[in-house]
């Protein structure tokens, strides 16, 4: 299977995005975005005994170590951050030391965050190892840990020097996390190409079989995508905020009902289907379109019903969204599949319908 190249086009800090599959155990794919003689790697329990070794075994003159993290998003936070710091100053890490961030999101966004801190910044490569990091938080620079009160509410915008997505990493995914990550895949046919949101009707199957070329297919749309709305508007001014459809319902369920509960595309697939219902309620875009969504997603065996929880509480963990300007509610609602859009100042009674109704 040849190798797709997507590049996120900012000037000089712009990168390749690598997806295809056996980039892990070629080195050549991905040693040139080393840049200083220091690497570490950050990876968590569960992908170091699969994949670590391919990755150290092309790590050869470098002086190098690796740091493995507990799994899952409870531990995406300061102290975990905290852990690689020290891991970067016994290794004597310099201001052009270099991190591998191998694994998912939670990975990506600590070892990221980490790097952006280290000596006011040093480089790092994504690897990521989920379907989920391969379409959406690998790419784009965003990076950050949660803290109790919300989810990457402590952060910063630090570009990667590239992004490796081996596509024989999802063959050890487990279906759950599989699914997980065809949620983000599905919102980029959401909030701006309706023909893709159709391949991915017509190819169900096939991402549900995890059929090789339909996989390089969807994360090179989904790439192609994020690459061009970081291209426009690198830290979210306005149009990169329509990547978070769906997000800040997500977010206020992940919060609630404490991280790792649900898996965040879990969380998107469900607040995807409350945008779409609330566009919907609020006249805003055809109920049919609501229900294509939720049958899509449903199809790709995501929830689209949430758990129960107390719309207020949610409501108030809405409130803390960064989207969110002059203390009103800023969500990102849609006029129909690929068509989504920035709507400021919300009611909040709308909001508490749709939850409430939701339950």
């Amino acid at each position: 299977m040849s190798i797709v190249t997507v590049d996120v086009a900012l000037g000089t800090r712009g990168y390749p995005i690598r997806i295809g599959a056996g980039l892990l155990a070629d080195a050549s794919a991905w040693r040139t975005a080393i840049r200083g003689r220091h690497v570490l790697v950050v990876t968590n329990e569960v992908v170091a005994p699969l994949y670590l070794e391919r990755v150290q075994s092309g790590l050869q003159g470098f002086t190098h170590a690796a740091l493995v993290l507990p799994d899952g998003e409870a531990h995406k936070t300061l102290a975990s951050s905290a852990n690689v710091f020290d891991a970067l100053a016994a290794l004597g890490a310099t201001r052009d030391a270099t991190i591998l961030a191998l694994g998912g999101g939670v990975i990506g966004d600590l070892a990221g965050f980490a790097a952006a801190c280290w000596m006011r910044g040093i480089d790092f490569v994504q690897m990521p190892t989920t379907l989920l990091a391969m379409v959406d938080s690998s790419v784009g620079g965003k990076t950050g840990v949660n803290l109790p009160a919300g989810k990457n509410l402590v952060g910063a915008f630090h570009q990667p020097r590239a992004v490796v997505a081996d596509t024989d990493t999802l063959a050890t995914l487990p279906d759950r996390e599989y699914r997980a990550g065809l949620a983000e895949v599905v919102k980029y046919g959401a909030i701006g190409d309706s023909d893709f949101f159709a391949w991915l009707e017509a190819n169900a199957d096939a991402l549900n079989a995890r059929d090789g070329a339909a996989l390089v297919e969807a994360i090179a749309v989904s790439c192609r995508h994020k690459a061009g709305v970081v291209a426009r508007d690198e830290h979210e001014h306005g149009e990169r905020a329509l990547l978070n459809f769906g997000h800040t319902f997500a977010h206020a369920y992940e919060t609630e009902t404490g991280y790792g509960t649900l898996l965040h595309g879990e969380a998107v697939a469900i607040g995807m289907v409350l945008a779409a219902q609330l566009s919907a309620d609020l006249g805003r875009a055809p109920r049919v379109d609501a229900e294509r969504l939720a049958t899509l997603l449903a199809g790709l065996g995501l929830p689209v019903a949430p758990p129960r929880c107390d719309p207020d509480r949610l409501i108030a963990h809405m409130r803390l969204d960064k989207k969110n300007l002059g203390g009103r509610l800023r969500l990102i609602l849609w006029r129909g599949i690929g068509r989504a859009e920035i709507v400021a100042d919300v009611d909040e009674a709308a909001i508490h319908a749709v939850l409430t109704a939701a339950h």
